[in-house]
């Protein structure tokens, strides 16, 4: 995950100083760490926003940004957006993926829960179909995708009864993220935000909430608290940048997916950057796309 990385200029460093920040040897974690402790979320959240930031860093002494640009994070990915958007630093964002992982992980381990991809179907008798259940619709990704949170036996019910027209898919999670179930982790990272110093939006900020640009730090900073337990409506989200303007999507990495999403939904160009080795490609498009435009986003 990490390996390519690395090998940039000042990345270990960058790296290093962040696991020390997190108590997580990310550098070994990222480079040698085999699947069932990356699974982990406690492992899996840091290393996901270290890397994130990590990117946006070397992209941006390969390409300026454009000025007004802006930026939208799914569950854990709200915490690189926030830092993305100036509200976090980097480290802090790290840190905090960190004690959000460990705190979830917490969470989980209280009750037998998890998550499952709901696709196709109609809405209204999907949610119906959870509510009978007592399962929440944690995520909102897209058209025909809802991802369903609860205890695994109502999932396994769900399943085994989906609702008409859709499928039912069991995700490869530790537990019921964005449900009541995470509401210990919430305190925790309560606590712990409130010792930090944050800063307003220099870019739209986008909130997993309602998908609306968030005004101030402080309203971001208690967003990303809640949202360990409430919904991810990125459909919104996406619905947000396509009314600002935007002519095209860069997805750091991990990336694949939310581009996927953009691109089937609204048609956008998008482009994942996975590797170093798309920096230099990614940082193209930025600019292609940001002149044609004429004053509007990339």
């Amino acid at each position: 995950m990490l390996s390519p990385w690395l090998e940039l200029d000042g990345a270990r460093d960058r790296i290093e100083a962040w696991s020390e920040a997190t108590g997580l040897d990310l550098v070994r974690l990222g480079t040698e760490a085999d699947a069932d402790e990356i699974k982990d979320t406690a492992i899996t959240q840091p290393l996901i926003v270290a890397l994130s930031l990590l990117a946006l860093e070397e992209l941006r002494r390969r390409v300026d940004l454009p000025p007004g640009v802006p930026v939208a994070g799914h569950s854990v990915g709200e915490l690189a957006a926030a830092a993305a958007a100036g509200v976090l630093s980097p480290a802090d964002a790290v840190e905090l993926a960190a004690v959000r992982g460990r705190e979830m992980a917490g969470a989980c381990a209280l009750e037998p829960t998890g998550m499952s991809a709901v696709l196709g179907g109609d809405r209204d008798e999907v949610l119906s179909a959870l509510a009978e259940l007592s399962l929440d619709a944690a995520n909102h990704n897209a058209t025909g995708q809802i991802v369903a949170a609860g205890k695994i036996s109502a999932l396994q019910e769900l399943a085994s009864e989906p609702p008409s027209g859709a499928r039912v898919r069991p995700l490869a999670v530790a537990g019921a993220f964005h449900t009541r179930f995470m509401a210990p982790a919430e305190e925790a990272l309560r606590l712990r935000v409130e010792a930090l110093s944050v800063s307003d939006p220099v870019t739209p900020l986008l909130s997993n909430a309602d998908g609306r640009p968030v005004e101030s730090g402080a309203d971001m900073m208690s967003r990303l608290v809640a949202q360990v337990t409430r919904p991810v409506d990125w459909y919104s989200c996406m619905a947000t940048l396509v009314d600002l303007g935007v002519a095209a999507v860069v997805e750091l990495p991990p990336a694949g997916t939310l581009a996927g999403l953009v691109k089937r939904e609204h048609k956008l160009p998008t482009l994942p950057l996975k590797t170093p080795d798309h920096l230099d490609r990614v940082a193209a498009f930025i600019h292609d796309h940001h002149t044609d435009l004429s004053g509007g986003n990339a």
